[in-house]
């Protein structure tokens, strides 16, 4: 993992009183879920930092470079969306 990699993984807290000990982003109520959620959706980073202003372009980044540390080392299982 590169310094900056580090660096940025310390903008990612845990607290047990804010959403159960999620992964949070600078101890605010804002989860990387959420952040790597509206990424997925196509979400711009611009749009998420309008929509959250109290988040900042490297909040993004730390969340992604949690996303990466998480399963750096896994392998990732398929999953299997069925229909109803």
């Amino acid at each position: 993992m590169t310094a900056q990699s580090q660096a940025l993984l310390r903008r990612i807290t845990a607290d047990p009183a804010i959403f159960g000990g999620k992964p949070i982003v600078r101890g605010m109520r804002i989860s990387v879920e959420l952040v790597l959620s509206l990424l997925a959706q196509g979400e711009s980073v611009d749009a998420i930092l309008a929509d959250y202003p109290d988040l900042e372009a490297e909040d993004v980044r730390a969340c992604i470079a949690y996303a990466h540390a998480a399963i750096a080392h896994d392998t990732l299982v398929p999953v299997e969306v069925g229909q109803r």
